[in-house]
C-alpha cells in the first residue's frame, strides 16, 4: 500500500538503515582481524622526515652580447605597435634561422631606415615630455647598425609624418651625404639633414606631394609622388641650404587608377604599382621624371578581379629582375590593404617580349607587407596579416614556404633588409 505521507515513507526507511548497520557490525566483529584488534589502541603512523631543501639557484649576471656580423637576410621589422604607439619598435631579425637579434627604440609613429653603407640607423620620430602629451620634441635618432646602441640623436623641426611606417617617409641619399625626412602637418615639406654637421639645414615644401625617393645617379636629387599625377624632382644645392624644383609632365592619371605610394628602386628606375595592377616604371636620370606602363592583369585574370593589395605591396630582386607582387582577388574600389591571396613572380626584363609578364603565381599567405634579399640565393619574406607572423619563403620557380615565426610583432608593415 503506498504511503500516505512523507513521515509513513521515514519510518520503514529508519527501520531498515538500522538493521543494515547491525548486520555490518556483526560481520565485522566476526572476523579475525577485527577480533585481534578489538579495543586496542592503534600504533600512531610513524613520523615522516621532512624533505631537504632545494639549493638556492645561482645568481644569474645579465649581459649584452654583440650582434653576429650582419648578412644579407638580416630583417628590420618596423612596428608602431599601435597599441602603445609611444613606445614604437624596430626589431632586428636573423632571416636565415627566423631567430630575434634585437630592437631599436622608435617611440612615437617613428620612421626608420638604413644609411646607404648599412653601418647606421636613422630613426626620424616624436618624445613628448609626458609621454602622450606634453611639449613635443622630433628628433633623429642615430644609432650604431653593427651593435644597435645609441650614438646621438640631431633635433628636427617638430612635423616630421606621423604615419604607419611607410617606405619613403625617411629616406638616404646615395652617398650619404644628407638624410631626407618626410613631413605633414597636415602641410607637406621635406626636411633636410646634414649628418656630418649634425643639423637640419633646409625645410623644402612639396605640396601635394608624398614620400621621398632618392635618385641614385644623384646623389643631391630625390622625387616625390604628387596627387596631380606628376613627379617632382628636388635638387638641394651643395651646402644643402637651397634646392631646385623640376616638376613633369602628367605621368598617371591618379583619379582614375590611382597608386600606391610605395615604390621599388633600382638604380635610376622606381617600379610603381597602381590600384589596378598596372607596373609603372618611372625613370629618374633625366632633369624630369619619364614613365612607361604594362598592365599585369588582363584576360581572366582581370574578370577573377585580382589587384594589388597590402601596405608594402611589391619587393624587387635587382640583380634578377624578378618583381614579386601582392595579390588578391575579387578586389574592387576600397581593397586595396587587402591581404594577398596571391604573391606573383614579374619579370621586369621580360615586359616587352611576348613572353607572360607574369611569371609565376604562388599562395600568399595573407602577406600584407613584402621584402626580399639581395644575394644571389634570396629569401623572399612576408607579414601575415591573418595571423600576425613573419613568414619566409623559396622564391624560387616552385614559390615555397620554409619557416614562420610567431610574436614577433604587433602591428608591423614594413621591412627593410640589410
Amino acid at each position: 500500500m503506498p504511503p500516505c505521507s512523507s513521515r509513513d515513507a521515514v519510518a520503514p526507511a529508519r527501520a531498515l538503515a538500522v538493521a543494515a548497520i547491525a548486520v555490518a557490525a556483526a560481520w565485522v566483529l566476526a572476523t579475525p582481524a577485527a577480533a585481534q584488534h578489538a579495543g586496542a589502541p592503534r600504533p600512531a603512523a610513524a613520523a615522516k622526515a621532512p624533505k631537504a631543501a632545494p639549493p638556492p639557484l645561482p645568481l644569474e649576471t645579465l649581459t649584452v652580447a654583440p650582434l653576429a656580423p650582419a648578412g644579407p637576410k638580416r630583417l628590420y621589422l618596423s612596428d608602431v605597435a599601435l597599441p602603445h604607439i609611444v613606445d614604437g619598435k624596430l626589431h632586428v631579425i636573423d632571416g636565415d634561422t627566423l631567430s630575434y637579434r634585437g630592437f631599436v627604440s622608435t617611440g612615437y609613429a617613428g620612421q626608420a631606415t638604413l644609411s646607404a653603407d648599412r653601418r647606421r640607423l636613422y630613426v626620424a620620430t616624436t618624445y613628448y615630455t609626458r609621454l602622450s602629451r606634453g611639449e613635443r620634441t622630433d628628433v633623429l635618432d642615430v644609432h650604431d647598425a653593427t651593435t644597435l646602441a645609441h650614438d646621438h640623436e640631431i633635433v628636427l623641426p617638430p612635423k616630421h609624418a606621423q604615419a604607419l611606417p611607410c617606405k619613403g617617409l625617411i629616406a638616404v641619399s646615395s652617398d650619404d651625404r644628407w638624410v631626407f625626412v618626410q613631413n605633414a602637418t597636415p602641410a607637406v615639406s621635406v626636411t633636410v639633414v646634414d649628418p656630418r654637421a649634425r643639423k637640419a639645414v633646409q625645410e623644402i615644401d612639396t605640396p601635394g606631394c608624398w614620400t621621398v625617393q632618392p635618385v641614385r645617379s644623384r646623389p643631391n636629387a630625390f622625387a616625390t609622388l604628387c596627387g596631380d599625377g606628376t613627379i617632382l624632382t628636388v635638387t638641394v644645392s651643395a651646402d644643402g641650404t637651397t634646392s631646385t624644383l623640376e616638376r613633369s609632365a602628367k605621368l598617371f592619371d591618379i583619379e582614375k587608377d590611382p597608386l600606391f605610394v610605395h615604390a621599388e628602386s633600382d638604380g635610376d628606375r622606381l617600379w610603381y604599382l597602381s590600384f589596378s595592377g598596372v607596373l609603372h616604371a618611372v625613370d629618374l636620370s633625366g632633369a624630369t621624371a619619364r614613365a612607361q606602363s604594362w598592365p599585369l592583369v588582363r584576360g581572366e585574370l582581370a574578370r577573377e578581379g585580382w589587384r594589388p593589395g597590402g601596405y608594402q605591396v611589391s619587393a624587387l630582386h635587382r640583380a634578377s629582375g624578378r618583381l614579386f607582387v601582392a595579390m588578391h582577388r575579387n578586389g574592387g574600389e576600397g581593397s586595396h590593404k587587402n591581404p594577398a591571396d596571391q604573391i606573383w613572380t614579374v619579370d621586369t626584363k621580360a615586359l616587352d617580349t611576348k613572353a607572360r609578364r607574369v611569371a609565376a603565381r604562388s599562395p600568399g599567405s595573407a602577406a600584407i607587407a613584402i621584402a626580399v634579399s639581395q644575394d644571389a640565393a634570396p629569401r623572399l619574406f612576408a607579414i601575415d596579416g591573418a595571423k600576425n607572423e613573419l613568414v619566409a619563403f623559396d622564391p624560387g620557380a616552385r614559390m615555397k614556404v620554409v619557416g614562420r615565426m610567431a610574436q614577433v610583432m604587433e602591428t608591423a608593415s614594413l621591412m627593410e633588409m640589410q
